[in-house]
Order: C-alpha cells, then structure tokens, then sequence
C-alpha cells in the first residue's frame, strides 16, 4: 500500500525533501533559543556588561528570524507537495475507475466512488501534509529539548521520566477508544452521499409525489447518525487537552519546587536553567500532544487510504489480449453456446445456451419482458461483461481478441437512458467522432431526426446543453444520442429501447433513414413495441435467458407463441385507444 502511495508523489518529491530539511533546521534552532535565552537570564543574574546583553539579544532575534523563515518555507513547500500529491492520487483514481468493466462498477456504488475522490483524498493530503511536516517536527523537536533539558536542568529532567510515559499511555488510549467511531463515520458517509444524488437525480419524481418531507426525514437521519458518532469521537479526543494541562501543571510544579530548593540550598541550579527547564517542558509536552492529535488524524486518514487501496487495487475483470486485433472486417455477429452470469453467486444464468449467427448489415429485431436477458446479450457484443462460457464474434472474430477501444468504435451502443453532458449540441455530438465535419453531423442528425428540432433552436448546433441533458425533451435526447452513434460509423449499431419515448411516425422515420443512408451497418434494435421491429430481417424473442422464437414477422405470426401473443395485445390496445 505504501509504495503505491509513493508512486503519486512524482514529480513533488522535491518539494518533499525540501520540507523535511527545513523543518529539521528549523527544531535545531528552536531547540537551542531556550538554552541561550538560559544564558542571557545567567548573564543579567551575574552583572554583565550590556553589550553582552545586547549581543545575546541580537542572536536570539537572528535565531528567530532564522527559524521563521525556515517555518515559512517549509508551510510553502508542504503545502505544494500536498496539494500536488492529492492531485496525483485523484488523477489515478479517475483513471483507474476509466479502466473499469461494468463488473468492477458494480463493487463499488457511485456514491461510495464519489466520496473516495473528494472527501478521502482530502484526509490523504491532510495526513500527507502532516507526515513531512508536523509528523517529522514534533519526534525531532521532542528528542532535542529532552537532549537539551538533560544537558541543563540534570535532575530536573527526571520530572519528565514521569510525565512522558504518563501523558503518551493517555494519549494512545484516547485514540484507541475514538477510531472505531471514526472508522465507521465514513461508511455512513457513503449512505449520505447517495441518499443526496438519489434525491437530485429524482428530483422530478420526488415533487410530483409530494415526498419532500420524506426525503428530508431520511436526510436528517443519515446526518444525525454521522453527527452522534463524530460527537461521540470528537468527546473522547476532548480529554487531550485535560490531560495535556494536568502533565503540563505537574512538571512546572516539579520544577519550581524542586528548583527553587536546589538554588536555596546549594546553588546547584540557576535561575536560567530552571527557566529553559520550564520552556523545553512546555515544548515536550506541546509536541506529545502534537503527536497524539496527528496519531487521531492518521487513524482517521487509515480508513480513507484503505478506501482509496480499494479502488487503485482493484483487478480490471477486462484487459486487452498480448496481441490484439485492430481492425472489424464487417459486422457480422455469431454467437457460439454463450452462457452468462453476473457473478458466481447469482442463482440463475442470465443468458442460456445461445446460438445464433447474424449476417453483415441485417436488421434484428429483440423483444422479450423485463429481465428477460435482451440487455445482457447486447452487452457482451461490446464486450462490457465476458461470457461466462461459450464465445461471441464480430466479424468472425472473438471480441476478446480485438482492442477494446477499437471493438467499442466499432460497435456502437445506443441506451434507453443514454446521458448528454454539458456543453453545446455539436460538443455532444462530437463524442461520436472527434474528427467528424459539420457536413458529418448535419447527416447524421437528418437520420435520426434530429435536426427538425434543432434547427428551431435560436443557436442551432451551438445550443447549450444543461448537465444531463435537462433542457432537452426526452425524445429529443435520445434522438441526439442516435446521432452520436451514428457518427462513429460503426460496424454494429445497438439500440437498447432507446426510442421508448418517440412517438411511433419518427420511430419509422428513423428505421427508414437507417435502412437507406447505413445499410451495411448490422443494426440490433431492442424494443417494447412489435411495430418497431415487424420490418426486421430477424426478430429474436428472448424469454428467461433463451430464445425463445426467432424468425420473421411473417413467420412468427403464424405460430403460437410469445410473439404472437405480443403482436395481438398491443393491436387490441392500439383499437381499444382508438
């Protein structure tokens, strides 16, 4: 796990090592201004000239400055090494999740990877900055003024044989009983995260059921849960600071006390070092509980960083093979005994045993009820999942053989609920072919009829899209996602009900434009109604994970079966609306 964090540091290594060398620096000097502060208290003591006092003066405020600057740098050159190294760590988390099959996903809910890129990574570089900088100062600081307080006080230094153990034992039990809440905080953090994009994304259905107290009941739940937990966390970490003043109180007393008598009684002791006694035991004990306080964030920061593991460890299911195929030949489609399943713990197969062969630029028709299996066939044409057992080809090749990117250029995926992002109609169309022309995407939109209503937008192609297409129509954005399919001219076109909210004359329109302007394109249209796939080459009904029927419409109209039976509640529903 280290050295995997240790590749994000790159390029900020330099920075690094300059924080670590300032901050030594700057604990030597602080390390040594009480004992010359010691000095100066001896030196006024004893009736010395004021030049001396002067001159001690002068580099006592020298040594200041000194380590002020060297504080300052080293603020500037951690903060730059930390920043930089989140930067990293969430750069390579993004691109690890870009490498991620649908399976991987599936491990990990949107929520959980949202707050693994925002609000872990944020812990990460808080500790980060805390390891080169306070984690390394206060050991350093800690181990040069019980040095320097032996050198001086001698016997007054036992003081803090007792207050160390005493106050780090505190310290570690502190933390101790507080992480387990820490800990389980973030979990709760991910159930607050996607009870909010649930609410956002569904905003429309919240509101049009009147639900909003409900969903706010249901936040504030999830909200107070965290709060108890970080109160109950935060109220134990709140016995540092007793603690700490306990410690601290009892060695100024030992000091005093002790120090006082061996001035009185023998002169053992100077006021001076019972001075730098008194400093470097508030130092000591300052950075014990520095220490403590970074031991409590690194806990916190474990669960994040174990988090962030998870993902940047995490085996992508898909990979390309040693030795890849760069190039689809044509669209043709076989499937060869495919059986598939979505884990090894499902009960049941989603798809069967399928067989079946598609010639080069067919038109296929795929019907079947909800999770019948439909989705999960085209799937594996694009290679999103592999199959279980069995093969499927494109162009008379096993699609694991191919480069990914270029199966997916070449096998184009049309959704029911396709996304458009933010940014302009033409930005979105572009995702299909960077390269494309206007001309390109002129044609393309005239075959998915979209460009009837994009010409009536004041800004035609250059009209804006909000995030997720919210200022479009539902039909309008599917029709636009048809578009951007088309533009990567693909050798295999897949469109998963994805003209479910068309109205049935454009439905046609679309088909009839695909049919004439992309005939060599194999063409897989998932539908609801038998009127948008009767003119198919091959219609294929899909029931528990099989085919069931396959045929023309012709044919399976005149044969009992699933079929038929959709074709004849859908007409006697088509006349009773009439």
């Amino acid at each position: 796990m280290i050295k995997q964090f240790s590749r994000c540091i790159r390029e900020y290594k330099r920075p690094t090592i300059l924080t670590l060398l300032f901050i030594f620096f700057e604990a030597v000097i602080e390390a040594l201004i009480p004992f010359i502060t010691a000095r100066l208290v001896n030196g006024i003591q004893a009736g010395y000239s004021l030049s001396f006092v002067v001159k001690t003066g002068l580099i006592l405020t020298a040594m200041a400055c000194v380590s002020l600057c060297f504080g300052g740098l080293a603020g500037y050159t951690s903060a730059k090494a930390s920043a930089g190294f989140a930067k990293n760590v969430r750069h390579d988390l993004f691109s690890k999740v870009q490498t991620f099959s649908f399976e991987n996903i599936d491990r990990f809910s949107v929520s959980s990877l949202v707050t693994r890129m925002t609000t872990d990574v944020t812990n990460v570089q808080m500790s980060y900055m805390m390891i080169i900088r306070t984690a390394v100062r206060a050991p350093l600081m800690m181990l040069f003024c019980i040095v320097m307080a032996y050198i001086m006080g001698g016997a007054l230094a036992t003081s803090f044989v007792v207050v160390v153990p005493l106050l780090g034992f505190g310290l570690w039990l502190i933390g101790r009983k507080a992480m387990p809440a820490f800990r389980r905080v973030f979990r709760k953090y991910d159930r607050l995260n996607e009870s909010i994009e649930e609410n956002v994304r569904a905003m429309r259905v919240v509101k049009g059921f009147s639900r909003e107290d409900y969903e706010k009941k249901k936040f504030s739940t999830a909200a107070e849960d965290i709060r108890r937990d970080f109160t109950k966390a935060e109220r134990i970490v709140a016995l540092n600071s007793p603690l700490m003043q306990i410690c601290l109180y009892f060695n100024l007393v030992f000091v005093l006390a002790v120090g006082s008598k061996l001035v009185i009684a023998n002169g053992s002791v100077n006021v001076g070092e019972i001075s730098a006694m008194l400093t470097y035991g508030f130092q000591i004990l300052a950075n014990l509980m520095m220490i403590s306080m970074i031991y409590v964030i690194l806990t916190i920061s474990a669960e994040s960083i174990q988090r962030i593991h998870e993902v940047l460890s995490e085996t992508p299911t898909l990979s390309n093979p040693e030795k890849t195929v760069k190039n689809i030949k044509n669209g043709q489609i076989d499937f060869d005994h495919v059986t598939f399943d979505y884990g090894k713990m499902t009960e049941k197969h989603a798809l069967s045993n399928i067989d079946l062969h598609i010639e080069s630029g067919m038109t296929v028709g795929i019907l079947g009820s909800t999770g019948s299996g439909k989705t999960s066939l085209v799937q594996l044409i694009a290679r999103l999942y592999d199959v279980t057992e069995g093969s499927v080809k494109v162009g008379g090749i096993d699609v694991r053989e191919y480069d990914l990117n270029t199966l997916r250029n070449g096998v184009a995926m049309v959704l029911q609920k396709n996304e458009l992002f933010s940014g302009t109609i033409k930005e979105n169309l572009l995702w299909g072919n960077e390269n494309a022309t206007d001309e390109d995407i002129k044609k393309a939109c005239r075959i998915a009829k979209a460009d009837e209503f994009i010409s009536r937008f004041p800004d035609g192609y250059d009209t804006h899209i909000e995030q997720g297409g919210t200022n479009v129509s539902g039909g309008q954005k599917q029709r636009l996602c048809i578009a951007r399919a088309l533009l990567k001219q693909p050798k295999v076109l897949i469109m998963d009900d994805s003209t479910s909210a068309v109205d049935t004359k454009t439905d046609a329109l679309i088909r009839k434009g695909m049919a004439e302007d992309v005939p060599e394109t194999t063409k897989l249209i998932i539908a609801q109604r038998v009127t948008s796939v009767m003119e198919a080459d091959l219609i294929l009904v899909i029931d528990n994970g099989v085919i069931a029927q396959v045929g023309q419409h012709k044919d399976l109209i005149a044969v009992d079966g699933l079929y038929k039976n959709m074709y004849e509640q859908q007409t006697k529903a088509g006349e009773d609306d009439e």
